[in-house]
């Protein structure tokens, strides 16, 4: 069972956030906190897998604190829990797990515990379980929802490449064509989890199945390069969980 800490100013949030937690019966609800001070003296005797962390605490900031805890000896996961999407971008590149939104939605934070159980396997070097299907839920798609052109197009995920972020757009380039849409990259890396698409860096996501050769880059990061020759560098924020998915 993964244990979680949770840090927000708003005791209604963190009950609400306890509560879907608990839901689960996947989940034991540790801590809670309203402040930094008080979550780092605790995070460190009570080691959660996981801290649902806001941004904006009432005194502190959580960004702040996420740093804190990255040098930490027992560094939980870092999930951010917001009422901001503006702030992503930073979060990512403090490597965070996850970056949810409020008002909690109960089917996205099923998808984050999904994410962290799968993240825990693989630690602990224990075989990865299959996905626990949350009952009376529908099966997930194999297609992308894409709207382009003011058309909403339904893209196959299996046939994308990689997902890129460029002067304020985000383009998906798949096996035969490119789309250019005006939603943030963070919210295809929401939609694609549990999918063979990851992120290797803040302005990328790759599909691991399209990708044929990594080389080696400069101060130990990579290029991948994918089905269609074009190149996907991996930043070393993820280049370990790179290593552990693929195995090299």
């Amino acid at each position: 069972m993964l244990k979680a800490y949770i840090v927000d100013d708003e005791p209604l949030a963190r009950d609400e956030l306890a509560y879907i937690l608990r839901r689960t019966k996947r989940v034991e609800v540790v801590g809670e906190a309203e402040s930094m001070e008080e979550a780092l003296e605790e995070i460190q005797k009570l080691t959660p897998h996981v801290v649902f962390l806001d941004i904006q605490l009432s005194e502190d900031s959580g960004l702040d604190l996420a740093r804190r805890l990255a040098d930490a000896k027992h560094r939980p996961e870092i999930v951010f829990a917001t009422a901001y999407d503006e702030h992503a971008l930073r979060a990512f590149e403090l490597n965070a797990a996850d970056y949810i939104l409020k008002p909690f939605d109960e089917r996205r934070i099923q998808q984050t515990l999904e994410k962290m159980i799968r993240l825990q396997h693989i630690q602990d070097g224990n075989p990865v379980p299959p996905f626990a299907q949350k009952s009376g839920s529908p099966e997930r798609t194999d297609k992308l929802a894409v709207l382009a052109e003011d058309r909403i197009l339904l893209v196959n995920i299996s046939k994308i490449l990689y997902i890129s972020s460029t002067e304020g757009k985000t383009v998906i380039v798949t096996e035969d064509q490119s789309y250019t849409v005006n939603e943030p990259l963070v919210n295809y890396e929401q939609k694609l989890q549990n999918t063979s698409i990851m992120r290797v860096h803040r302005a990328f996501l790759v599909n691991l199945d399209g990708i044929v050769e990594i080389q080696p880059w400069f101060h130990s990061t990579y290029n991948l390069v994918m089905k269609d020759g074009s190149n996907v560098p991996v930043s070393r924020t993820y280049m370990k969980d790179l290593k552990q998915l693929i195995g090299f």
